[in-house]
């Protein structure tokens, strides 16, 4: 049976948004093509009518998934004053929550080091959305001189970045918060917060 094109439309963009959440969850390599389209709730076959590769999901996917994290950002920034949106930010980045549920977070900490070893279209994907969040970064950053604050954006991002990888990666419950505590503060530029 044919799909109209709407239907086709929207069956595509199922299968991105749910391979987004799941790439997150289990990797690229963690996942396989059946497993994304039952997530979908379509069948296998149907795959390569929408797209090339699993590697061009994983771009599509990572790209839609980094765009509405900027957009969040970008909403934020805009609805509070600079130190209280950097806050937030970090807040919210550096979490138990975000560190406890990878499918629902940032695409760079649970897919960079896969991404890494792909081709141009993923590698692609997740740089515009590191550009976008580092925008954001940089217009709530204190620092007058311009290439001040693009240094300081950069090395906030990356600190975000490594602490929550470091945070899901280690065994001990303690260390993990640490890491996201001393990378807020730091971020924050005070004093850790308490636990």
């Amino acid at each position: 049976m044919r799909v109209s094109r709407e239907q086709a439309a929207l069956n595509r963009a199922r299968i991105v948004e749910v391979a987004a959440k799941l790439f997150r969850e289990k990797g690229y390599d963690g996942i396989g093509v059946a497993d994304l389209m039952k997530g979908a709730g379509l069948t296998h076959g149907g795959f390569y009518g929408h797209f090339e590769s699993k590697e061009d999901l994983l771009a599509e996917a990572c790209a839609k998934a980094l765009e509405g994290s900027v957009e969040r950002w970008e909403h934020i920034a805009e609805c509070k004053s600079p130190q209280e949106a950097l806050d937030k930010i970090a807040h919210s980045y550096l979490s138990p929550d975000h560190r406890d549920h990878p499918g629902l977070g940032c695409s760079v900490t649970a897919l960079g080091a896969d991404i890494a070893r792909l081709g141009p279209p993923a590698r692609a994907a997740l740089t515009g959305g590191v550009k976008g969040q580092v925008a954001v970064l940089e217009k709530l950053l204190p620092e007058p001189d311009e290439a001040e604050r693009r240094r300081a954006a950069l090395v906030a991002y990356a600190s975000m970045v490594g602490a929550m990888m470091l945070a899901r990666a280690v065994d001990d419950p303690a260390l993990s918060e640490e890491f996201m505590q001393a990378t807020m503060g730091a971020v924050l530029d005070r004093a850790p917060l308490d636990s």
